[in-house]
């Protein structure tokens, strides 16, 4: 039984208390729900990084893995944080892919969005500039940790380094076998390349191919410079999922700062 979804708000709003990051609710127009929004602020100069979980309401780790990542105090405080602790309120509550409408507010970010859910991110992402965005999910099929990394010019940035690391704490790592569904076509190469627990999808192509807009094409088009969703084996232990995600985050964070820092030293 997964934690009921009133907990993960009652535990982010204790968060608020403890002055740990300044969380609120913003209004789904359209929908008699509400989306937690929580910001903690950027030094001085400091870059800010967007961090959503919990889009497909069957994937209940990520948005527990992003809450103990701020209370256990694991995000790097040299960035300041948007957070969207669960996107998708009405599927966690039923246990579904899709919203109270039966939606994929995974493939409705396009138009301003279309959905309730996504209309809410994009209307409060409006004007807002971020040096990464990451999206947290889990996969029914996979055996191990895997991560997509959007093709930018600069070149991969983070998914290389977070496999290692997985490997370095001998948590498991996809392999993608050929019967492997990433939700491709069978003839998808120039939409993708694939390594071993790495999917590089080239953004321009697979806006052309897909009907529907996912979060990180609308934030790497929008609103970052860099985006990357990571996918954690749903059939593994609780802890173990969330454990994860927790890495995987933390080193993306290592590395967005040494690129950054790289960048002013020059």
């Amino acid at each position: 039984m997964n934690p009921p979804y009133g907990e993960l708000v009652r535990a982010w709003k204790a968060l608020r208390a403890q002055g740990d990051a300044a969380v609120r609710e913003v209004a789904c127009v359209g929908a008699s729900r509400t989306l937690l929004v929580a910001e903690i602020a950027a030094p001085p100069g400091g870059a800010v990084v967007a961090l959503s979980a919990g889009v497909h309401g069957d994937e209940p780790a990520s948005p527990w893995a992003l809450l103990s990542l701020v209370r256990d105090g694991l995000l790097d405080r040299r960035f300041g944080y948007r957070i969207w602790p669960c996107t998708n309120p009405t599927g966690y509550e039923r246990g579904t892919r899709e919203n109270a409408e039966g939606a994929d507010i995974n493939r409705s970010f396009h138009r301003g969005g279309m959905t309730p859910e996504s209309r809410a991110i994009v209307t409060s992402n409006r004007d807002r500039t971020f040096a990464l965005a990451l999206d947290l999910h889990e996969d029914f099929e996979a055996v191990g940790f895997y991560a997509y990394e959007a093709v930018t010019p600069e070149g991969p940035l983070l998914a290389r380094a977070i496999v290692r690391a997985m490997d370095e704490h001998a948590f498991p790592v996809e392999e993608f076998s050929p019967a492997f569904d990433l939700g491709y076509p069978p003839d998808a190469d120039h939409l993708r390349s694939l390594e071993r627990g790495i999917v590089f999808p080239d953004p321009d192509a697979e806006r052309a191919f897909f009907p529907g807009t996912p979060y990180g094409l609308y934030m790497l088009r929008r609103a970052a410079r860099r985006v990357a969703t990571f996918e954690t084996p749903r059939r593994r232990p609780w802890d173990e999922r969330l454990a994860m995600h927790r890495l995987a985050v933390v080193v993306a964070l290592e590395r967005l700062h040494a690129s950054l820092s790289a960048k002013n030293f020059r």
